[in-house]
């Protein structure tokens, strides 16, 4: 095996791809602004403050939109785990600065369905804030990673959230919440090109190192799962929507990022490499 990097050396050498990717990200985003996509108009005070409290009949979406929502929101509301479990490896210089721009995208996608799913009463406010509190107290926590692997990681669950809020969109029977999905869905994927860039230029620095990560995260992948309030998994739930199935995870999400990252075609591997390569032969196109 080649000689592998220690995860202080990998943050100095990989710095100025950061920087780069950073810069690259924040031009290629679009400024946009979680109001716009509100119905403000749809708004009314609820029984606390002199209105009318929440009713089912009050709910215009489909059950599949509003279950997309909900857990689209859930998964949102814990950026503060997500933040520490990735500030904790990213946490310096232009990773630190990156940490931050993507905290504030995410938190924006939370204010965005939050702020729509109170204003339309699309969901019953007391049932979804318990499951908050609920999701929330759980956490979220990464076991101990190398760089590497986080970077990895991240790739693939970007590129999943996407395919999540891709088909939430295709299978909206409302306008506004179609927008709302294509709109996050931008998002995540250039995140995931932020990632999937960084773990690109670690395969050319590293090769057998990184592709390890690649294979030992994809052997681990699963999407952030949310226990409803009826008790139901949020992965068979988006499964029988068609929303997310982790059936699907091999074409849609670990495909294309083994295709973008060379790696059954790359020569500069040595034994070590080509062992975990050989654990992703199963994902590799057929002819």
């Amino acid at each position: 095996m080649q000689n592998a990097l220690s995860d202080r050396d990998l943050l100095v050498s990989l710095a100025p791809e950061v920087e780069a990717n950073l810069d690259r990200h924040i031009a290629a985003a679009a400024e946009w602004q979680p109001h716009d996509y509100v119905p403000w108009d749809d708004g009314r005070n609820f029984e606390f403050l002199g209105g009318t409290d929440w009713e089912p009949g009050q709910s215009e979406l489909s059950e599949v939109a509003k279950t997309a929502l909900t857990i689209g929101v859930l998964i949102a509301d814990n950026l503060p785990a997500y933040h520490r479990e990735l500030g904790k490896y990213l946490n310096r210089g232009p990773w630190w600065r990156w940490v931050g721009r993507w905290t504030a995208e995410e938190n924006r996608h939370e204010i965005l369905i939050r702020n729509y799913l109170m204003v339309t009463r699309a969901v019953d406010p007391i049932a979804l804030e318990r499951m908050r509190m609920a999701h929330m107290t759980t956490g979220f926590r990464r076991p101990g990673m190398h760089l590497l692997d986080v970077l990895a990681a991240c790739a693939l669950e970007e590129t999943a959230a996407a395919v999540r809020h891709r088909n939430t969109a295709r299978s909206a029977d409302n306008v506004i919440v179609a927008t709302i999905a294509d709109r996050l869905a931008a998002d995540d994927e250039l995140q995931a090109v932020f990632f999937a860039n960084l773990v690109t230029a670690a395969l050319d620095l590293t090769p057998d190192q990184t592709v390890r990560a690649i294979a030992d995260r994809i052997a681990d992948f699963h999407v952030p799962t949310v226990e409803l309030a009826d008790g139901r998994n949020s992965d068979d739930v988006l499964a029988e929507a068609g929303i997310y199935d982790r059936a699907n995870e091999p074409t849609l999400v670990f495909g294309p990022l083994l295709e973008e990252w060379k790696i059954f075609t790359r020569t500069d591997f040595t034994e070590e490499g080509e062992k975990a390569r050989a654990e992703l032969a199963h994902l590799r196109p057929t002819a």
